[in-house]
């Protein structure tokens, strides 16, 4: 196909999107040749278009680097492609306009707009995503999900070297700022000129909501303040999840907890995390009921979990902030230290925090509410409730939201190193890591290996592992002791 044909239909496709007219055929067929470095136009035909536009995007991309306008680096691709994919997005006024029409019919059909926008604009990056080696384990708190994350791209000697001459920028403050929106990028910073922002208004306050460009699961999406500030778990939190599943009622919300080390990965910016998944945490049921007596029309639980859950239930979103906020402050000033719980250091530093995540279960409003505890030791210098050295051969990173609900964000290097793993349990020639070799001694010990079978085996071994992962994270074990533990504490309540 001729380039002009295929800046033609990359335009058919800009004016479908709902953001140009007929009108700005020839304006936009412009305005894409002089992306590309093209002085010129042949004849081509306005014809029924059935490529995507992420595939048109990369044949444009591909006459771009032959006529010099970019190099083959991929910042310097991704910065271009962003730039031809915002002629492909509505402007921000439009799109939250459209948004709003949607949502007046339908608060799934408002969702369903704007995340189909994301990916046909490969803000979401679909193909990527794609990449993830994705698993189910069953464990005996349900069937828990592994993601190993291969969709982020890694920087070449090139770009590193590229990035090196840069003089330092500080704007956006940080890549959940609303600034972002429609920002080309730089070689060190993500182009986000083809992103999007839904305006949200949460208990007076302006809040953004978007998509995740690297989503773990399906409708990943971000609430973000207008205001760059730090995350802090406080009553206004509780409030703000709920009235977030009030306005998106077939969605989850959830928050990061906001000390080092239980937190997520940017505790700069106040945020949260939802979308549209059903995770193993949440079909999880509750083991043991307890009354607050303060709260008759709140059903209470402990949920069979590895982690340390309290979920909550009711009709009055009212009656779930206070008795969050009641649970809350008891754990933030809650000791046990025969289980190595301590609240506050002798300096005063505080160590105690939640993860909570609000939810709808049909006439009900549901939050679950995670004990977190950031201590060290000099036995877990890493962290007392945080994966063991043991477990780190996998996972060794933040327990984050969504690890705590059951889906592992497992590191990209597991690819080849789980490959090798395989090797060495079929006795063929392998270059199997030091540190996975004692955990490989155990699984060729305990199961009968094949050819037919190493994945599999290997597979739910790592299902094992996070599940003892998590386990490592709650701060009453499942043990006797531990639950004894969770009882005083629910006391307390």
């Amino acid at each position: 196909m001729s380039v002009s044909q295929t800046v033609k239909d990359f335009v058919t496709l800009a004016i479908q999107s709902g953001g140009w007219m007929e009108m700005d055929r020839l304006y936009l067929e412009n305005r894409v040749i002089a992306m590309i470095g093209e002085n010129s136009l042949s004849k081509a035909e306005n014809r029924i278009v059935s490529e995507s536009a992420v595939e048109l995007v990369d044949q444009l991309l591909v006459q771009a680097e032959k006529n010099q306008v970019i190099k083959d680096l991929q910042a310097e691709r991704d910065m271009l492609e962003a730039q031809l994919m915002d002629l492909m997005t509505p402007p921000p006024s439009v799109v939250n306009a459209y948004f709003a029409q949607y949502y007046s019919k339908d608060p799934v059909q408002a969702t369903d707009y704007f995340f189909k926008l994301s990916k046909d604009n490969d803000y979401i990056k679909t193909r990527e995503i794609a990449r993830n080696i994705i698993f189910p384990a069953k464990t005996e708190y349900g069937e828990l999900e592994i993601t190993i994350n291969l969709s982020k791209p890694e920087k070449d000697p090139k770009q590193i070297a590229a990035e090196r001459q840069l003089k330092q920028v500080n704007y956006p403050d940080c890549m959940l700022c609303m600034e972002n929106e429609g920002y080309k990028g730089r070689m060190n910073y993500p182009a986000r000129t083809n992103h999007r922002i839904i305006r949200m208004n949460l208990d007076g306050e302006s809040w953004g909501f978007q998509y995740s460009p690297y989503a773990y699961y399906n409708e990943h999406c971000i609430i973000l303040s207008e205001e760059h500030r730090p995350m802090k778990i406080t009553k206004a939190t509780f409030r703000r999840l709920l009235k977030i599943i009030e306005v998106l009622p077939h969605y989850f919300v959830g928050s990061n907890a906001d000390l080092p080390i239980v937190g997520g990965s940017i505790l700069s910016h106040d945020h949260y995390q939802g979308g549209r998944h059903t995770f193993p945490m949440a079909v999880a049921e509750i083991e043991r009921n307890f009354e607050l007596k303060d709260f008759p029309n709140v059903k209470a639980g402990i949920v069979k979990w590895p982690m340390s859950v309290i979920r909550l239930q009711g009709k009055n979103q009212e009656d779930l902030i206070e008795a969050s906020q009641l649970i809350f402050e008891k754990w933030q000033n809650y000791s046990d230290e025969a289980l190595q719980i301590v609240a506050q250091t002798a300096d005063g530093t505080p160590h105690h925090t939640i993860t909570p995540i609000a939810r709808r279960k049909d006439d009900l409003f549901e939050m679950d509410l995670v004990l977190r505890d950031n201590n060290v030791s000099e036995e877990f210098p890493d962290g007392i409730f945080h994966p063991h050295p043991d477990v780190q051969h996998i996972k060794k990173e933040n327990i984050g939201l969504i690890e705590v609900m059951g889906l592992a964000v497992l590191p990209p290097r597991l690819e080849s190193e789980l490959k090798e793993v395989e090797k060495y349990l079929l006795a063929e020639k392998n270059d199997i890591a030091d540190y996975h070799l004692k955990w490989a001694e155990e699984l060729k010990a305990d199961a009968q290996i094949t050819q037919e079978n190493v994945t599999q085996v290997v597979q739910k071994a790592v299902g094992a592992v996070f599940a003892r992962v998590l386990e490592d994270a709650g701060v009453f074990k499942r043990d006797v002791e531990g639950q004894e533990g969770f009882t005083r504490f629910i006391k307390t309540l």
